[in-house]
Protein backbone atom coordinates (compact mmCIF):
# COMPACT_ATOMS: atom_id res chain seq x y z
CA UNK A 1 0.00 0.00 0.00
CA UNK A 2 1.55 3.36 -1.01
CA UNK A 3 2.26 5.95 1.66
CA UNK A 4 0.61 9.33 1.61
CA UNK A 5 2.26 12.30 -0.05
CA UNK A 6 5.05 13.91 1.98
CA UNK A 7 4.36 17.23 3.63
CA UNK A 8 5.30 20.36 1.67
CA UNK A 9 7.31 21.58 4.69
CA UNK A 10 9.43 18.41 4.69
CA UNK A 11 9.97 18.65 0.94
CA UNK A 12 10.84 22.35 1.13
CA UNK A 13 13.43 21.70 3.84
CA UNK A 14 15.01 18.76 2.03
CA UNK A 15 15.21 20.74 -1.21
CA UNK A 16 16.68 23.78 0.57
CA UNK A 17 19.53 21.64 1.90
CA UNK A 18 19.88 19.64 -1.33
CA UNK A 19 20.25 22.74 -3.50
CA UNK A 20 22.88 24.26 -1.19
CA UNK A 21 24.83 21.10 -0.37
CA UNK A 22 25.31 19.25 -3.67
CA UNK A 23 27.78 20.59 -6.22
CA UNK A 24 26.04 20.60 -9.63
CA UNK A 25 29.28 19.39 -11.26
CA UNK A 26 28.65 15.92 -9.83
CA UNK A 27 24.96 15.60 -10.73
CA UNK A 28 24.12 13.93 -7.40
CA UNK A 29 21.22 16.11 -6.29
CA UNK A 30 17.69 14.87 -6.77
CA UNK A 31 14.87 17.10 -7.94
CA UNK A 32 11.73 17.75 -5.91
CA UNK A 33 9.71 15.18 -7.85
CA UNK A 34 12.29 12.45 -7.23
CA UNK A 35 12.31 13.17 -3.49
CA UNK A 36 8.49 13.31 -3.32
CA UNK A 37 8.17 10.05 -5.25
CA UNK A 38 10.70 8.34 -2.98
CA UNK A 39 8.93 9.53 0.16
CA UNK A 40 5.58 8.32 -1.15
CA UNK A 41 6.94 4.76 -1.32
CA UNK A 42 6.51 2.40 1.63
CA UNK A 43 9.50 1.98 3.95
CA UNK A 44 11.15 5.24 2.89
CA UNK A 45 12.17 7.55 5.70
CA UNK A 46 13.42 11.13 5.93
CA UNK A 47 14.78 13.10 8.84
CA UNK A 48 15.62 16.80 8.82
CA UNK A 49 17.70 18.31 11.63
CA UNK A 50 18.50 21.80 12.84
CA UNK A 51 21.98 23.25 13.39
CA UNK A 52 22.27 21.42 16.72
CA UNK A 53 21.47 18.08 15.06
CA UNK A 54 18.00 17.89 16.61
CA UNK A 55 15.10 16.48 14.60
CA UNK A 56 12.81 19.23 13.36
CA UNK A 57 9.04 19.08 13.77
CA UNK A 58 6.93 19.28 10.63
CA UNK A 59 5.99 22.89 11.29
CA UNK A 60 7.33 26.14 9.80
CA UNK A 61 10.16 27.80 11.64
CA UNK A 62 13.87 27.16 12.02
CA UNK A 63 15.96 26.65 8.91
CA UNK A 64 17.21 23.10 8.33
CA UNK A 65 20.89 22.20 8.64
CA UNK A 66 20.79 18.72 7.15
CA UNK A 67 18.73 15.70 6.18
CA UNK A 68 18.98 11.98 5.62
CA UNK A 69 16.77 9.90 3.30
CA UNK A 70 16.67 6.11 3.58
CA UNK A 71 14.61 3.10 2.63
CA UNK A 72 14.50 -0.38 4.03
CA UNK A 73 13.57 -3.86 2.89
CA UNK A 74 13.35 -6.65 5.45
CA UNK A 75 16.36 -6.17 7.75
CA UNK A 76 18.49 -4.03 5.41
CA UNK A 77 18.43 -0.25 5.03
CA UNK A 78 19.94 1.86 2.27
CA UNK A 79 21.12 5.39 2.93
CA UNK A 80 19.91 7.08 -0.26
CA UNK A 81 20.94 10.67 0.46
CA UNK A 82 22.55 12.61 3.26
CA UNK A 83 23.39 16.30 3.08
CA UNK A 84 24.47 19.11 5.36
CA UNK A 85 24.25 22.82 4.60
CA UNK A 86 27.72 24.17 3.77
CA UNK A 87 27.65 26.59 6.73
CA UNK A 88 26.82 23.75 9.16
CA UNK A 89 29.57 21.35 8.09
CA UNK A 90 32.22 20.17 10.55
CA UNK A 91 29.90 21.03 13.45
CA UNK A 92 28.50 17.57 14.18
CA UNK A 93 25.37 17.77 12.04
CA UNK A 94 26.41 14.89 9.77
CA UNK A 95 27.35 12.79 12.79
CA UNK A 96 23.99 13.54 14.41
CA UNK A 97 22.21 12.44 11.24
CA UNK A 98 24.10 9.13 11.21
CA UNK A 99 23.39 8.57 14.90
CA UNK A 100 19.67 9.25 14.36
CA UNK A 101 19.75 6.87 11.39
CA UNK A 102 21.31 4.08 13.48
CA UNK A 103 18.77 4.54 16.29
CA UNK A 104 15.78 4.55 13.91
CA UNK A 105 17.15 1.57 11.98
CA UNK A 106 17.59 -0.45 15.20
CA UNK A 107 13.98 0.40 16.11
CA UNK A 108 12.90 -0.99 12.73
CA UNK A 109 14.85 -4.21 13.27
CA UNK A 110 17.53 -3.40 10.72
CA UNK A 111 20.68 -5.54 10.83
CA UNK A 112 22.76 -3.82 8.15
CA UNK A 113 22.95 -0.42 6.47
CA UNK A 114 24.30 0.14 2.96
CA UNK A 115 25.29 3.26 1.08
CA UNK A 116 26.87 4.12 -2.21
CA UNK A 117 29.01 7.14 -3.01
CA UNK A 118 31.18 8.40 -5.82
CA UNK A 119 34.89 7.79 -5.49
CA UNK A 120 36.58 10.94 -4.20
CA UNK A 121 33.58 12.16 -2.17
CA UNK A 122 34.96 13.78 1.02
CA UNK A 123 32.04 12.28 3.00
CA UNK A 124 34.06 9.06 3.14
CA UNK A 125 35.69 10.32 6.37
CA UNK A 126 32.28 10.54 8.07
CA UNK A 127 31.26 7.08 6.89
CA UNK A 128 34.52 5.52 8.02
CA UNK A 129 34.26 7.25 11.39
CA UNK A 130 30.97 5.42 11.90
CA UNK A 131 32.33 2.03 10.87
CA UNK A 132 31.14 1.75 7.28
CA UNK A 133 33.46 -0.48 5.26
CA UNK A 134 33.81 -0.73 1.47
CA UNK A 135 32.28 -3.91 0.06
CA UNK A 136 32.27 -3.25 -3.69
CA UNK A 137 32.90 -0.97 -6.65
CA UNK A 138 30.84 -0.03 -9.68
CA UNK A 139 33.13 1.14 -12.44
CA UNK A 140 32.09 4.30 -14.30
CA UNK A 141 28.77 4.33 -12.47
CA UNK A 142 28.21 8.07 -12.07
CA UNK A 143 28.16 10.59 -14.91
CA UNK A 144 29.30 14.08 -13.98
CA UNK A 145 27.84 17.20 -15.58
CA UNK A 146 30.83 17.40 -17.95
CA UNK A 147 30.21 13.81 -19.13
CA UNK A 148 33.14 12.29 -17.24
CA UNK A 149 32.41 8.94 -15.56
CA UNK A 150 33.30 8.22 -11.93
CA UNK A 151 33.33 4.93 -10.02
CA UNK A 152 30.90 4.24 -7.19
CA UNK A 153 31.96 2.60 -3.94
CA UNK A 154 29.43 0.56 -1.95
CA UNK A 155 29.79 0.54 1.84
CA UNK A 156 28.05 -1.46 4.54
CA UNK A 157 27.86 -1.53 8.31
CA UNK A 158 26.15 -3.95 10.65
CA UNK A 159 24.22 -2.41 13.52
Amino acid sequence: MPSSAPSPILLDRIMMVMEAAFDPAYGEAWNRRQVADALAMPNTHALVVDAQGRPMPDTPGTAPAGFVLTRHVLDEEELLLIAVMPGARRRGVGAALIEHLFAAARDRGIARIFLEMRRGNPAIALYQKFGFEPIGDRRNYYRMANGERVDAITFARSI
